[in-house]
């Protein structure tokens, strides 16, 4: 028997080749899609100064505010707000040039917000439920479909991340080395290239994080949630909450709970419960951890919860969203978040621009840019679809949550 290989054979593909077939294929496939939800992600993480920008009531002169929020003063002058059935939730401002914001409905039961001095509880304005952060966050988490259907559906690009990740170490060698790199303009290819393999090292730490809290939104949408954090429950109580007792329900939180830093009210229901939210001790939390209860019509707190109370699994939970949109260092973290989701954009952008444009430059023509992502459009095939049918989905969804509110 001959011992030269089989003539008609395979050769069979060495691990760093296969490795390299997967990485472009995971990168391109859905890229459309990837593209979309990372841009819509990182446009959330701004989602209240995109607010900011665009509904001028929202704004006050920092100089105008002294003092802690007038809690008690926003809450009646909400109630007594034209249109305003029910005022149901009063949260912080996002910052010193901020409003504060209440969420009210109608007598329709639409909701809407009021925007209010911190300081002095004058109601400056009005704003549309469905505004820039409702807009961003609905599509980035769910494409505005239901829930226990969107986000299974999102969150498991997470799991195309992690073979990007995975695959990118055995496919860029010595990797570390890449820190530095400058890129180069000879052409359109050479340039993508590099600015991928720049903007990939840099971000290895972002990916990563990104992928482990999308995975853990997929294990949570799947029935992997963690337990609930205590509350109180009480049966509806038709009696009024009298003047006077939204001030003293408010003033007993916080005397029951010093050093938080309250960041949302929310106000009593026909329960009569008023629950005070926000920041203390512990790290990576969501402000619902730490959490005052009072009873609004005898201002007798009923509960306070400590976030360094719960347990694992709830501590996994709470730091889920956290790490994943930025928001637990104020702008110290918000603004490099950012820009790291830009930069994790532009590696789905540019992933699938390099192979287009290789397959441009094996076919003999000049790499432009152009025809780089007419090449991406068409080396998708039938994923392109899929994508393109997920994004309509998620517009047409929200054309429906616009008319509705």
């Amino acid at each position: 028997m001959a011992d030269g290989p089989i003539a008609g054979a395979r050769a069979v593909p060495k691990p760093a080749r296969t490795w390299w077939t997967i990485h472009q294929w995971v990168g391109l496939k859905l890229s459309l899609f990837m593209t979309f939800i990372l841009f819509t992600g990182t446009l959330a993480v701004m989602s209240a100064e995109i607010d900011w920008l665009l509904q001028p009531s929202l704004r006050v002169s920092p100089v105008s505010v002294e003092g802690p929020v007038a809690w008690a003063e926003i809450a009646e002058n909400a109630a007594r707000h034209p249109g305003v059935a029910k005022a149901n939730r009063i949260d912080a401002p996002t910052a010193s040039a901020f409003a504060a914001k209440v969420t009210v409905e109608n007598g329709a039961g639409d909701l809407f917000f009021l925007h209010a001095h911190p300081t002095t509880g004058e109601i400056t304005g009005t704003g549309p439920w469905v505004g820039a952060q409702r807009v961003l966050r609905n599509m980035h988490r769910h494409l505005n479909l239901p829930v226990w259907i969107g986000v299974p559906i999102v969150s498991s690009l997470a799991f195309l991340l992690l073979v990007s990740l995975v695959s990118s170490f055995i496919v860029y060698k010595k990797w570390w080395r890449g820190f530095g790199k400058p890129l180069r303009s000879r052409d359109a290819r050479t340039w993508w290239g590099d600015f991928h393999r720049l903007a990939g090292v840099w971000s290895l730490w972002f990916v990563a994080l990104i992928t482990l809290t999308s995975i853990w939104y997929f294990v949570e949408s799947l029935g992997g949630e963690a337990p609930p954090h205590p509350g109180v429950e009480r049966e509806a109580d038709a009696g009024p909450i009298r003047p006077g007792n939204m001030a003293a329900s408010i003033d007993a939180a916080l005397a029951a709970y010093p050093g938080l830093e309250v960041d949302a009210v929310q106000l009593p229901g026909e329960d009569g419960v008023l629950q005070v939210t926000g920041d203390f001790e512990a790290v990576l939390v969501r402000p619902r951890s730490n959490a005052v209860f009072v009873d609004s019509r005898t201002a007798q707190v009923l509960l306070t919860t400590d976030g360094r109370d719960l347990g694992l699994h709830q501590r996994i939970s709470e730091m889920a969203d956290p790490l994943h949109f930025g928001f637990f260092g104020g702008y110290w973290t918000k603004v490099p978040w950012f820009l790291f989701g830009l930069a994790l954009t532009g590696l789905a952008v540019s992933g699938a621009a390099i192979y287009s444009l290789r397959i441009a430059r094996e076919r003999g023509d000049r790499p432009r840019l152009a025809r780089g992502f007419k090449g991406m459009w068409q080396g998708m095939a039938g994923w392109r679809w899929l994508s393109a049918g997920l994004i309509g989905v998620g517009f047409a969804f929200l054309a429906v949550l616009v008319v509705s509110n």
